[in-house]
């Protein structure tokens, strides 16, 4: 039985998707008092003014995505070869991928900061350098993109305590402006964890794991979450929303896999 994508949070969520302009306004200010507070930087112990990272360390982490290496039009994965190994194999459902920077040292220190030290701070700037990205996009998304977080499992949620995805997308409901409807995806089953499958065992698990319970005709929807690695994830819900009427899809990742998992 599909059960909502956050049986802990989907109440908060939809509040906060429906925020008020004044509510806005607060959150703004708050966030203007946390900028001229003092703090460490995460990555080099630097000073880093309201934020886990200081200036110096941001553009690094950001600079893999602003480099000459070419890479894929749709998965965003870095090339070594004129074609995508994974897209030109088969075509993915979604139809681009926008990502911060490359899962890897020592950016990749941030995502595992956030999702097994619980450093909630992370989400702020995690979210300012994803939004920052999807800013920069040329042509921009379509103004009435919805933004969907991926729903984590149940026992992700115990283990946590929080959604990482959901998290961030909330960061980006106050950067971006697009409306965050993380109701219209449902996570079906817990399934089982990714870590170390192959690709192709990766596809099998994900396959029929999510679920859109409405329609979304014409819609354009951003999937969000905070690494991508194969796309297995990413392309089993993009499906879903092409059979509920979705004509575009984007996958918003902090980090994207440079990476890589065999097939």
């Amino acid at each position: 039985m599909a059960y909502p994508s956050f049986p802990r949070e989907s109440t908060l969520d939809r509040a906060l998707a429906r925020v008020s302009g004044a509510g806005r306004l607060v959150r703004h200010g708050w966030e203007r008092i946390l900028d001229r507070v003092p703090a460490d930087c995460a990555l080099c112990g630097g000073a880093a003014r309201g934020q886990p990272l200081c200036d110096a360390c941001r553009i690094d982490v950001t600079r893999t995505m602003a480099g000459s290496v070419i890479r894929c039009p749709l998965c965003a994965l870095a090339l070594t070869q004129p074609t995508c190994p994974d897209c030109s194999a088969r075509a993915p459902a979604f139809d681009q991928v926008i990502a911060a920077f490359d899962y890897a040292a020592p950016a990749d220190l941030l995502i595992q900061q956030f999702k097994q030290a619980h450093r909630f701070s992370h989400a702020r700037v995690l979210a300012d350098m994803l939004a920052r990205a999807v800013l920069a996009r040329s042509p921009a998304l379509p103004q009435h993109t919805i933004m969907v977080p991926v729903p984590a499992s149940r026992v992700a949620l115990r283990r946590r305590g929080f959604n990482p995805a959901a998290e961030l997308a909330r960061g980006l409901a106050h950067r971006l402006p697009y409306a965050l409807r993380p109701e219209l995806l449902w996570r079906v089953r817990d399934g089982v964890g990714q870590t170390g499958q192959s690709r192709a065992e990766r596809m099998r698990s994900v396959a029929h794991l999510y679920s859109c319970p409405e329609r979304v005709e014409n819609a354009s929807v951003a999937i969000v979450d905070d690494v991508l690695t194969t796309g297995s994830t990413l392309n089993s819900i993009a499906r879903e929303f092409k059979a509920a009427g979705a004509s575009y899809v984007v996958g918003l990742v902090a980090a994207r896999t440079p990476y890589s998992v065999s097939k």
